[in-house]
């Protein structure tokens, strides 16, 4: 019998088994086999961490809605505005911080940050093996990674939250750079209190930004977030001094820095000061970050240094004002337009002073601050120069009749004079002539926008402060006057566009700046007293109707500062007024100005100012042939070499002011009309004429150089025999006035313009006191003794004078 073949033998020698038989050839597909397994199960992996990491995204900071701080140009904190949950932060960027504390923090926190993944588990076994030999944790395995992931997603001390916080940390590897995520741990660690970030924290504690962080300084903040509550500085300085230390070590144990930098270090003392919120320039900080709600950051360009100063200065100026008194006040760099300072009210958290209402953009009465550039804008248009003459003389302008805040006039005076001493008639009588649409009209093209009320127009009262302005547009188009007529609206941010419009000319601007200068600095005369190191101010005052706004203006060749002072709701506060209460403080802020090289020097006029010679009463340069027309010369500062003559008088002046041509006779010096009975040798002459508003305040020696001679008797009647010859009814002239035996009143006289059907003002001592009209009474009481210069004053420009003495 045949031997039984083995058991599945030839048919095992048959199945080529993957595993078997095949010797060397089956390993390549192993292999691959093996690899795509791998792969399957990685993309599996990868493909369920992504769709955790998309269903579980970290936790990031929200980008709106938050905190937020406003700096100054340098990047000082001016007002931190804590977030929904009232945490101050004040964001920076890497390069923002100093590089001690970043070596420091890397050094102390996590050298390998940027090697590991996320999680060092290195520093995790270390640390384990630590706790379980000692009983407590010796040192952290967390990484920067597995900290900014604990900050953003706060968990339990626990193996669970330690688990999630690893994950955590992968996700933002995954997600971030390592720079992001150094800049997430700058911006939201944990300083004490409600202080996030290490910038917060270095101004909070230090006074100081990030950036100029000590090697002491930078050792103490990079062990804060350790323990924020039992570290802190302010609290235990003692203890905070031990933790920084301790850095110091470190850093020199791994020669980060030198034995002698960290020697030197040591000796610093920890020094903090008392935790405060920054709350410089709190309105405008308020203001900006209105405007960007989004950002966290805001840079404007205020000066840090000059802010803190001027606020000080205000709070100790007003400290002895009335109850409810505020103030503005705004500093603008001539250059760009860029604010440097900026007080929008005295004491910002003083709810009886309304300060929360801030005053630099508050629409206010400006008062007379409008007049430089009426006057600009007139010998713009050719109407003026600097000395060319006006009366400041009670004048009526339809239904509207001006008086000075002065009650006092000053008759016959210059373009340059009506402006330094701020006279409302002269002021009105050229608005008049410019149109008060038009000039309305040219300020809103310069970005001085005047607001009425609703349906009414533009009128004479505008520039005696009959509308409303704000303060950072009246000091935009001041800048004007040091920008060669290019006003403009301020900027508070370095990137806001700039917004340049003409206003005046460069030469009117030159000039009407020529003029403010000359006021020089109240109470001092230059010729005694050095002024030399002192920047030259062109300044201006202004107060409104009821003294409710007093207003103060002023430029140098760098700077333009408008100061505004009043009450917030409006009511009176009388006695204060702008060149007492305003301009004061205007020169106080001037000097604490920076000073420049050319702050005191006088600028050369552009080609287009020339000083010329002029002559009142007509307003023309000398006549060589006819000197007897010039009655006082005057050098004047005109445009282009144009002299533009006296304003012609109104209504029934128009022939009282001018070249008048007369025949006289040669013999007796009467006038000749044109029709005369007899022969008469006649001589030609030519008289200057005032105008007639001019006449009482005009010396007497110059009245009878501009005289008109009686018409000789033979002769008919012309134009001129039908002036008004005007005359006082009344006690003579040079008569005394005594008070009535036993009374206690004082002497009353009742007065007649006689020769006049037209109204009549009457002035004693030059200052208005009274109207009557035709030949009606006046009465007026003398209170004050001495010598009274009483004057009736017709509208048509006829006059009488007479002089009492009032007697004791």
């Amino acid at each position: 019998m045949a031997a039984a073949a083995p058991r599945g033998g030839p048919r095992s020698a048959r199945i080529a088994w993957p595993w078997k038989g095949r010797g060397d050839a089956a390993r390549p597909g192993r292999r691959i086999f093996r690899a795509r397994t791998l792969l399957i199960a990685a993309g599996g992996l990868l493909a369920l961490l992504f769709c955790l990491d998309r269903l579980f995204p970290p936790p990031l900071p929200a980008g709106g809605g938050g905190g937020a701080v406003v700096l100054a140009a340098d990047g000082t904190p001016l007002r931190a505005f804590a977030d929904r949950d009232g945490v101050w932060r004040y964001p920076v960027t890497l390069d923002q911080v100093s590089p001690h504390y970043l070596e420091a923090l890397i050094t102390y926190e996590d050298r390998w940050f940027r090697r590991h993944p996320g999680v060092n588990p290195f520093a995790l076994l270390r640390a384990g093996g630590q706790w379980l030999a000692n009983g407590r944790v010796v040192s952290g395995g967390s990484t920067l990674s597995m900290q900014v992931a604990r900050i953003l997603d706060p968990h339990p001390r626990t193996a669970g939250g330690k688990l999630r916080q690893g994950l955590r940390a992968l996700q933002l590897e995954w997600r971030f750079t390592k720079d992001q995520i150094l800049t997430l741990y700058l911006n939201h660690a944990p300083f004490g209190g409600t202080i996030e970030g290490v910038e917060a924290a270095s101004w909070a504690y230090l006074g100081k930004p990030a950036r100029s962080l000590s090697r002491a300084e930078a050792a103490l903040l990079a062990v804060l977030p350790q323990a924020p509550s039992r570290l802190r500085p302010d609290r235990h300085p003692e203890a905070a001094r031990a933790a920084r230390d301790k850095v110091l070590a470190r850093l020199a144990a791994r020669h980060v820095w030198t034995d002698a930098d960290v020697a030197d270090a040591r000796i610093e003392a920890v020094v903090s000061r008392r935790l405060q919120p920054p709350m410089s320039a709190a309105l405008l900080a308020q203001r900006l970050r209105a405007e960007a709600p989004d950002q966290a950051r805001i840079t404007s360009t205020l000066d840090a240094g000059l802010q803190r100063v001027l606020e000080q200065r205000l709070a100790a100026y007003f400290a002895r004002l009335p109850e409810r008194t505020s103030a503005a006040l705004l500093v603008v760099d001539n250059a760009s337009l860029e604010a440097r300072a900026y007080v929008g009210s005295l004491e910002f958290a003083d709810a009886a002073r309304l300060g929360h209402v801030d005053m630099v953009r508050a629409t206010r009465s400006p008062g007379s601050t409008l007049k430089p550039f009426l006057y600009g804008l007139a010998i713009d248009d050719g109407l003026l120069h600097s000395e060319s003459l006006l009366v400041d003389a009670p004048q009526s302008f339809g239904d509207y009749r001006p008086a000075n805040f002065d009650p006092a006039f000053n008759g016959p005076v210059s373009v340059a004079e009506a402006l330094r001493l701020s006279l409302n008639v002269p002021a009105v009588d050229v608005l008049d002539r410019l149109g008060p649409e038009r000039f309305a009209a040219r300020l809103a093209h310069a970005g001085l926008t005047l607001r009425l009320p609703r349906g009414s127009k533009p009128n004479l009262s505008i520039i005696l402060g009959g509308t409303g302005t704000r303060l950072e547009e009246l000091v935009g188009a001041y800048a004007a006057l040091n920008r060669e007529g290019l006003a403009g609206a301020v900027r508070y941010r370095a990137d806001a566009p700039r917004q340049d419009r003409r206003l005046l000319s460069p030469g009117a601007a030159w000039i009407v700046r020529e003029i403010l200068e000359q006021h020089g600095r109240p109470g001092q005369r230059e010729d005694s007293f050095d002024t030399s190191g002192r920047p030259r101010v062109a300044w201006k005052t202004g107060t409104s109707y009821g003294f409710r706004d007093a207003w103060a203006l002023g430029g140098t060749a760098r700077y333009t500062v408008g100061v505004w002072v009043g009450r917030p709701d409006g009511t009176p506060l009388p006695g204060q007024y702008g060149a007492i209460t305003a301009l004061p403080l205007l020169f106080e802020v001037v000097d604490s100005l920076p000073r420049g090289s050319g702050d005191s020097r006088r600028s050369a006029p552009p080609a287009s100012v020339r000083k010329l010679e002029i002559c009142w009463p007509l307003g023309l340069p000398p006549d060589p042939a006819a000197p007897a027309l010039c009655h006082e010369k005057r050098e004047a500062l005109a445009l282009a070499g144009v002299l533009p003559p006296t304003l012609p008088e109104r209504e029934s002046r128009l022939w009282g002011s001018g070249r008048l041509a007369l025949e006289l006779d040669e013999g007796t010096g009467q006038r000749l009309s044109a029709s005369c009975s007899r022969t008469h040798a006649r001589r030609r002459v030519e008289v200057a004429r005032w105008p007639g508003l001019a006449y009482p305040w005009l010396p007497a020696a110059t009245r009878r150089a501009s005289a008109i001679p009686a018409l000789a008797p033979d002769c008919a009647p012309d134009a001129l025999a039908a002036m008004e010859t005007l005359r006082i009814d009344g006690p003579g002239d040079g008569a005394r006035l005594a008070r009535a035996p036993g009374s206690p009143h004082a002497p009353t006289l009742r007065l007649r313009a006689i020769g006049t059907d037209s109204r009549v003002r009457w002035l004693v001592n030059g200052r208005l006191a009274g109207e009557s009209r035709g030949g009606r009474p006046w009465t007026h009481a003398f209170d004050e003794p001495g010598e009274q210069r009483i004057t009736a004053l017709a509208d048509t420009g006829a006059w009488a004078e007479l002089t009492l003495r009032v007697l004791r």
